[in-house]
């Protein structure tokens, strides 16, 4: 199979922070990406931002640095072609040197986007110059990064600073979990297939487990790390996201405002979670590594590298289904995935065969895209009538071939941001419904002081997010199966 590549209309992409890491190692090499497969036109232009005192060229010798480490598989031709629509103006985000020249480097007959890959406390003084600048159109677009906001309070102060420079549907609030290609065909799995749907409900689904699990530790971001923990980081705005798109009923079309529609009543549907429902932790030194503490700096903190919670979604359809999350540093494996675990047949007619373990469908995010659906069967051969579980595997690069190789999440969602396409990004009041469910949580560990358990470096987490599930007579996936 062989995907199709569909140009968008000429573009002029402002990227605020462009000397920073995110814009160096992800979101450069990705428009370079789809210059080279031909989606970005000739006349589409980047302008690259940051207080850097450097012309042009000079930023364009450090994309070429950067292209060498994180897309070293680029085509110099290429490479040289696309650094041509490449430039580089000097701006103050908080003060007044270069906005006057970035506004006359900017077109009028193309899409104008900026993109703010710089600190949340600079979202709102930047979308006030551009405003105040004359840049911000009626028709062009803002991109910001996550965090988006440390709390409820915090996200809806980014909200109305936001907002009163640019209209709700210019805003695109990314993440990009949703860029992912088997979180969209979760999409098409359930919509766009009469197999599953009219089994997605309590009658017939056990319980649903979502995991984002990671190897590395927080060196190197440790002062953020410690003011945000795995809860704000992960499950405000990735988990969430994950279980919005699995729990979510049909839209009644696709598009932006019908998707996230479905997402916000799955987020205001969410019920409190209990004390007994949580399981928070930290990695421990081991064998010569630091722990948590010592990546932080500090010894008594209370902030969480892994956490599990057991959550229940208030309505008819997923009533008395818990869903299981998980998500933490440091852990056996990489791997993403959401696995839904449908319930035992009613009653079974095979004697002497044991429990059956019913079946599991499994939509792997990473490292390996695919989806798995475990199903029984009898074992081949003589000697009596055994069952055995076996997989129906479909992975993306063995399906689709090798040539389909799917583009990068950034990629996706900036290509979508031009197309004027918000179906992927979180509207504003998804953004604070998410943290109106998340701060009691948060306040609750806090109030009562409680301390992360300890677990060991490349585990599956505490001995408590195992009994999380073992005292309701379940058990978690196994982590780098």
């Amino acid at each position: 199979m062989v995907s199709r590549v569909i140009p968008v209309d000429p573009f002029d992409l402002v990227l605020f922070g462009a000397t920073g890491d995110l814009a160096q190692r992800k979101i450069l090499p990705g428009l370079y990406h789809r210059f080279e497969v031909g989606q970005m036109p000739d006349k589409a232009r980047i302008i690259g931002t940051a207080r850097s005192d450097m012309d042009s060229d000079g930023f364009r010798d450090l994309l070429r640095a950067s292209m060498q480490k994180f897309a070293p598989s680029f085509k110099k031709d290429t490479l040289d072609r696309f650094l041509k629509q490449v430039e580089y103006v000097p701006v103050d985000a908080l003060g007044d040197a270069g906005w006057k020249a970035l506004g006359k480097s900017l077109r009028n007959d193309a899409v104008r986007a900026f993109y703010l890959s710089v600190s949340p406390s600079l979202f709102s003084g930047i979308a006030q110059r551009l405003h105040d600048h004359g840049m911000a159109t009626p028709d062009s677009r803002i991109v910001v990064e996550k965090p988006f906001g440390h709390d409820l309070a915090s996200a809806k102060a980014l909200n109305e600073g936001l907002r009163a420079c640019f209209e709700e549907h210019q805003i695109y609030r990314i993440d990009h979990y949703l860029g992912k290609e088997t979180v969209q065909n979760l999409m098409a799995l359930r919509f766009a297939n009469s197999l599953f749907e009219p089994l997605w409900n309590s009658t017939h689904v056990d319980h649903v487990q979502i995991t984002v699990a990671e190897t590395v530790g927080v060196e190197g971001r440790g002062a953020y790390y410690d003011q945000s923990g795995a809860m704000r980081d992960m499950i405000q705005n990735h988990l969430v996201q994950l279980l919005c798109l699995t729990a979510m009923e049909p839209p009644s079309k696709f598009s932006s405002n019908a998707v996230r529609d479905e997402k916000v009543k799955v987020i205001e549907a969410l019920e409190p979670v209990a004390q007994a429902d949580i399981a928070r932790g930290q990695y421990r030194a081991d064998k010569g590594e630091g722990g948590y503490v010592d990546h932080v700096g500090d010894p008594a903190s209370r902030t969480e590298s892994y956490i599990a919670l057991k959550v229940h979604v208030g309505n008819w359809r997923w009533a008395g289904v818990p869903f299981y999350l998980r998500t933490g540093k440091r852990l056996r494996a990489r791997e993403s995935e959401i696995a839904v675990f449908f319930r035992d047949p009613p009653h079974t007619i095979f004697p002497n065969v044991g429990p059956l373990h019913g079946n599991v469908l499994v939509i792997r995010l990473q490292p390996d895209e695919g989806i798995t659906l475990r199903t029984t069967i009898k074992e081949p051969g003589q000697g009596g009538f055994r069952l055995s579980d076996v997989a129906l595997d479909m992975s993306f690069a063995d399906a689709l071939g090798n040539d389909s190789q799917s583009p990068d999440a950034y990629e996706r969602l900036i290509m979508d941001v031009i197309r004027g396409d918000q179906t992927l990004f979180m509207r504003g009041d998804e953004a604070e419904a998410a943290w109106a469910w998340v701060d009691p949580i948060i306040h609750g560990w806090e109030e009562r002081g409680d301390r992360p358990s300890r677990y060991d470096q490349g585990s599956s987490g505490p001995e408590e997010a195992l009994m999380l599930m073992h005292r309701d007579g379940r058990r978690w996936r196994q982590i780098g199966r």
